[in-house]
């Protein structure tokens, strides 16, 4: 089944990538909102900046799969209760809706990777996790 959006769409929309635009959210983590339209609720595509050394915060997405997809750097992935995988550039991380999850970059430079929601992302499905 196609999104409204684009099932109505009658021209090309191209956004422009603006890095002025990144910002640093409450998980731990630098963001870029690449695509993420009200007009468009089957999909976002967010860029994620995470720094050198740090971790995100615990949270999972009410009603929200996400994908990482590597694009530079490396680091550890944790999944619900998976044991911790390492990724690194080219792999896709693939994280069921409601599944608690972080990102830790263990390597010296930037981890950088899109998040590709489905449907798209809002704050309210957002969920800091209490581990302690």
């Amino acid at each position: 089944m196609r999104s409204p959006y684009i099932k109505s769409m009658n021209k090309i929309d191209i956004k422009q990538y603006d890095p002025a635009k990144e910002y640093y959210f409450t998980e731990g983590c630098f963001i870029n909102e690449l695509w993420n339209t009200i007009e468009d609720q089957s999909l976002s595509v967010a860029q994620a900046r995470v720094t050198p050394g740090k971790t995100t915060k615990w949270h999972k997405l009410k009603g929200i799969a996400e994908r990482y997809i590597i694009l530079e750097g490396c680091g550890r992935v944790e999944i619900g209760s998976h044991p911790p995988a390492i990724v690194k550039t080219g792999d896709v991380v693939a994280i069921p809706p409601d599944t608690p999850q972080r990102i830790s970059n263990t390597g010296l430079n930037d981890l950088l990777f899109l998040a590709v929601c489905t449907p798209r992302f809002n704050e309210q499905a957002y969920q800091e996790i209490d581990t302690q």
